[in-house]
């Protein structure tokens, strides 16, 4: 085959258009198939693990990278796929859901009450969120403030919006 090449990481032929291009080499095409590519860089990352979360947090920090997305989400293209995500949580969590709307309709009723101090620090603060150990008792709320609730679910292994 005229427009192939033999990957060298699995010996085998395949078309140009399933390998990355790269000026450097003769044929402007790495050695390596992009299905071996895929697999080092998972492979790489999963056993570099801490680096790259530390390297992540840092890129997604920088102040170019935040204005850009703050930016995005604000144009029509932002603001559908800021939909498209609510939704598919919405889709995804549908028992977080419920327990949310519970506790909303309870406090706008007057059946519970939303303190403005944070059970963990102590300290007044506007926006506190409700924080459930188990879904099934809905009204079994922790109020925390933002900061807190984070702390908590690092701490504890879960995802605030997971």
């Amino acid at each position: 085959m005229d427009n192939s090449k033999i990957c060298f990481k699995c010996s085998v032929e395949k078309p140009l258009s399933e390998f990355y291009k790269h000026s450097g080499m003769s044929d402007g095409h790495l050695n390596k198939c992009k299905e071996c590519n895929r697999k080092d860089v998972k492979e790489n990352r999963e056993k570099n693990i801490d680096y790259y979360l530390e390297y992540d947090k840092k890129r997604a920090s920088n102040p170019l990278r935040v204005k850009a997305r703050l930016k995005y989400s604000q144009t029509d293209e932002g603001k559908a796929a800021a939909r498209k995500a609510k939704y598919k949580w919405a889709v995804i969590n549908t028992i977080k859901r419920a327990a949310s709307h519970i506790v909303n309709n309870a406090i706008r009723d007057g059946k519970l009450f939303k303190p403005d101090i944070c059970e963990s620090c102590n300290e007044k603060h506007p926006r506190l969120h409700g924080h459930h150990d188990d879904y099934a008792y809905p009204m079994n709320v922790r109020w925390l403030c933002p900061q807190c609730h984070r702390n908590w679910h690092k701490e504890n292994g879960t995802a605030i919006n997971g």
